[in-house]
């Protein structure tokens, strides 16, 4: 399990650099530094500072998985048996390239898994064949988004 990071502390200037970067962190440094009233070099040591204190990690592209056939997102519980080892089923969850989030959760479940599948089809082969079949896995209960409405990150 990830350890619990402290809290940090961010000045205006450095919410002014998140933001610009949230919206587009594609945006030239420059561009934001303009627009903000500093140096160039001043933003990029207030983003290694916030790399070294953990509160960005990095950036992403986004992929959309529909251009590349992915039409069904599913969102699936998993009971695991009394004694199931929960590091190795979340290994040979690791192995499943269709599971994008694995998640230890409160509740019903032991654990909770985001999951792309071309199709209805594909996300039963996904179950049945791959994860239900995995040792410790007793059951799945499964959930098909239908329109994501929102997605955003943290507001800063």
């Amino acid at each position: 399990m990830k350890q619990k990071n402290k809290t940090i502390t961010i000045d205006g200037i450095d919410k002014k650099i998140l933001r610009a970067l949230t919206n587009d962190a594609r945006t030239p440094i420059l561009e934001i530094a303009r627009s903000i009233g500093i140096s160039g070099a001043a933003i990029h040591q207030r983003l290694r500072k916030l790399e070294k204190s953990k509160l960005i990690s990095g950036s992403k592209f986004i992929i959309n998985h529909e251009a590349l056939g992915f039409t069904t997102l599913a969102f699936v519980g998993i009971y695991l048996d009394k004694a199931a080892n929960t590091d190795e089923v979340v290994r040979a969850l690791k192995r499943i390239p269709e599971v994008l989030e694995c998640h230890y959760t409160t509740g019903n479940y032991s654990l909770f898994i985001k999951l792309l599948s071309k199709d209805n089809s594909h996300l039963m082969r996904l179950l049945h064949e791959k994860i239900q079949t995995i040792t410790g896995v007793q059951r799945t209960e499964s959930l098909i988004s239908l329109d994501q409405q929102i997605d955003r990150q943290v507001h800063i």
